[in-house]
């Protein structure tokens, strides 16, 4: 009995891997990625899953029921899956050239704009520069708008640690603001600060400090959506 349930759900996978079509499949792969599309990835985990979710379900006819699972669960996936590849390759597109760096970490998006164009030290006043790259996303974030979008300021270790956690959630809600202002929906939008946590670079020298003094805006799947 195991044996043909992990026939039908690798067969569910590999249907669910290509039936999308994924254009952008070998675009915006993570480093280290073996070229296959998190399409595919994620519609193949979702049809295991969900076969070996329907033959548990379906006690009577166990073959049945994994075939089904796996068809539902996998589509379900791949949906987010396709969805997640077509705004990571727009967004590489879009942020091009800006400074802004663009990840893709499993099923969020993780943007990180450093502080050489976002915010000058000691300050929550949006940088001359960083307003082109904010409206490209804005833009984005009106056409891909299946996410939920979450804010997060940091700074260097410069100063007070209240300071700067005070200072990191003004440079998260400077950011969000504007966002909104462009048309964003607020609902969508969360704003955090974090101060000199989680630093990415030595606070040593200025150029450590700068890339410390950053935003990053997290991109996740929104509970219970559907992903076409």
């Amino acid at each position: 009995m195991m044996r043909r349930l992990l026939i039908v759900a690798t067969a569910a996978a590999v249907m669910s891997g290509c039936a999308s079509n994924n254009p952008y499949e070998n675009q915006g792969q993570a480093q280290g990625s073996t070229g296959m599309s998190k399409t595919a990835k994620y519609g193949g985990l979702g049809a295991l899953a969900g076969a070996v979710a329907g033959a548990a379900i379906d006690h009577n006819s166990r073959g049945k029921g994994a075939l089904i699972g796996a068809a539902a669960v996998g589509a379900a996936a791949a949906g987010y899956g396709y969805y997640a590849d077509r705004q990571e390759a727009a967004l590489r597109e879009s942020m091009a050239n800006t400074g802004i760096e663009v990840q893709r970490e499993g099923d969020q998006i993780k943007l990180i704009m450093p502080g050489n164009i976002t915010f000058a030290t000691d300050s929550a006043n949006i940088s001359p520069s960083f307003y082109t790259p904010l409206n490209n996303l804005a833009g984005s974030f009106k056409q891909f708008n299946q996410n939920t979008i979450e804010v997060i300021g940091f700074t260097d270790s410069t100063g007070s640690r209240q300071h700067n956690m005070d200072l990191s959630q003004r440079r998260a809600q400077a950011v969000s603001s504007y966002l909104t202002s462009q048309g964003v929906d607020a609902s969508r939008v969360s704003v955090r600060g974090l101060g000199p946590d989680q630093p990415i670079a030595s606070n040593a020298d200025a150029n450590g400090r700068a890339q410390n003094r950053r935003v990053e805006v997290n991109l996740k799947p929104i509970p219970g959506q559907q992903y076409q």
